[in-house]
């Protein structure tokens, strides 16, 4: 065993499976652990050395494995810490990638920190927040940013990209679009400040409103959140077979105005949207779902649609990732025949290789 081996501490046929918050795939064919930033260059100088793939893990929380597993090294994702400095009245909080996200938003909102609260409950580790620009209920991580440090597997060294480099945009970013698998993220920086919560989206509103809250802390909106994601499924309970997921399957779609009217004039009700500017919609996934025919607790053998929410696609029990493609498959069609418009999936698709159901899943239109 060389000296890499072991400073990796590198172990052979790790499932993977139990590893990732849908509980689906095969086996990593290599998995190590990293604790100190130093560790990256050497495991990604380990796989270039065996001419193989690597494949950075997190939570698990957005990833779809295949059944085959990774022909490769997963690396698991263990740099920790959290520090807090100040600029200009602004509070700069630095966590590790390997930190869980949740617990990172606890934190911020304990202090009155306003910025992440909406962000409550989301499964994870900060290293994928930038990765997927994360958002939920009228907040994006972007907007609270400040710097990503990554290790740059091209240039073989650690940089600091400020938010602007990383080209944000809805549940995107250049670490997985352009540069997909050229970075490694190390740690987040973001700017925050004491200061009103966000709280202008419906399903929070309407919490607060029948709460009779009127002037809301970022506690108790981090605590609606909370409710309010508990009640669709979507914070991870073991108890809770609906929150076997990765979440939203499927990302809201954006169309024109004319596009809307028509999709209104298809399911006979008006079409429940949120204006983007320059006369875009975004219109709720789930609404476009359940009136393509695919309605919460639907089951197809191993899995099904949550009983709470029908953007969850979830494992009843002893899924496979095929299971879960012919699902995602079958409603993706549905909703483009029915609607002419072509969800996009959010998770990450590993091992496939040229899959067919995934390059449907992840064609942007017909």
């Amino acid at each position: 065993m060389r000296s890499d081996d072991v400073a990796l501490q590198v172990r052979e046929r790790v499932p993977l499976g139990a590893l990732t918050t849908l509980g689906v795939g095969g086996p990593a064919r290599w998995c190590c652990r990293v604790e100190r930033p130093q560790d990256l260059e050497t495991a990604h100088r380990w796989c270039e050395e065996r001419s193989l793939p690597l494949l950075v893990l997190g939570g698990g929380s957005n990833l779809v494995i295949a059944d085959e597993g990774f022909d490769g090294l997963v690396l698991q994702i263990g740099l920790s810490g959290l520090t807090f400095s100040h600029d200009s009245g602004d509070t700069l909080v630095t966590a590790g990638a390997g930190e869980p996200w949740d617990i990172v938003v606890a934190t911020l909102v304990d202090r009155g920190l306003a910025g992440v609260e909406c962000l409550s409950g989301i499964p994870g580790t900060v290293g994928g927040t930038p990765i997927q620009n994360v958002g939920a209920y009228g907040q994006d991580v972007s907007s609270t940013i400040d710097r990503v440090t990554v290790f740059d597997r091209i240039q073989r060294d650690v940089q600091s990209l400020t938010a602007h480099a990383c080209a944000f945009s809805y549940r995107m970013s250049r670490f997985k679009k352009q540069d997909a698998g050229r970075f490694i993220v190390c740690d987040v920086t973001f700017r925050v400040r004491p200061g009103s919560p966000t709280s202008t989206y419906a399903d929070v509103v309407t919490y607060l409103k029948d709460a009779g809250v009127t002037r809301p802390s970022v506690a108790e909106v981090r605590s609606a959140v909370l409710a309010i994601r508990r009640r669709k499924g979507m914070v991870l309970d073991e108890a809770d077979p609906d929150s076997r997921s990765v979440g939203s399957f499927f990302m809201n779609p954006t169309v024109g105005e004319a596009d809307r009217e028509r999709i209104s004039s298809i399911a006979g009700q008006a079409a429940p949207g949120f204006a983007m500017g320059d006369r875009q919609v975004k219109i709720p996934a789930a609404w476009l779902i359940e009136r393509a025919g695919f309605h919460k607790g639907h089951a197809d053998g191993a899995v099904g649609i949550s009983t709470k929410h029908p953007l969850a696609l979830i494992n009843r029990g002893g899924a496979t990732a095929r299971d879960v493609l012919r699902l995602a498959t079958a409603v993706k069609r549905s909703v483009a025949d029915r609607f002419s418009v072509w969800l996009e999936p959010e998770p990450v698709f590993v091992g496939f290789g040229a899959d067919r159901d995934v390059e449907f899943l992840t064609k942007a239109r017909g």
